[in-house]
């Protein structure tokens, strides 16, 4: 299926808890594996204005990710530090591997990126800057509920 992106709707929200909603509100994304049917993985088009976060840092059990810098300026935040990444830069992030990691837009200009996962099941998140933060393991890999990590709903 060919996909223009003009077609794809865009969608700024987000199911992160109130207190956290903020530091994404800049954040701007095109499903496109939605709109082409995909099941098995989703890609994302991602506009992220000056000063908006891409995710709170995390990383996942189960699910693999990649980015890759289309335009602009992005500042990758890991475990290991801040490396800024420019257009024609990936980065992947294995599944179990416990790298906390975000994209910052710390530049003056929009920057777009290519965001491809996985939905593989029962993944769960940790969120190492936000200490009670983690997400339930969906069974279907695509839903996301969080939690305090005592398992109470947050």
């Amino acid at each position: 299926m060919i996909i223009d992106p003009q077609q794809v709707p865009t969608e700024r929200n987000t199911n992160y808890p109130e207190e956290f909603k903020a530091l994404v509100a800049g954040r701007i994304r095109q499903r496109l594996g939605n709109f082409a049917g995909l099941k098995n993985f989703g890609v994302n088009l991602v506009k992220l204005e000056p000063g908006s976060y891409s995710a709170l840092r995390h990383w996942h059990s189960h699910q693999d990710e990649l980015i890759y810098v289309l335009e602009g300026e992005l500042t990758l935040i890991t475990d290991a530090g801040a490396e800024i990444l420019t257009p024609g830069i990936a980065a992947g992030f294995p599944a179990g591997e416990a790298n906390g990691h975000h994209l910052v837009n710390r530049s003056s200009s929009v920057a777009i990126y290519l965001e491809i996962g996985d939905r593989t099941p029962n993944d769960q998140a940790t969120f190492p800057d936000v200490e009670n933060l983690v997400t339930a393991a969906s069974p279907d890999g695509k839903s996301r509920k969080f939690i305090h990590r005592d398992g109470t709903p947050y």
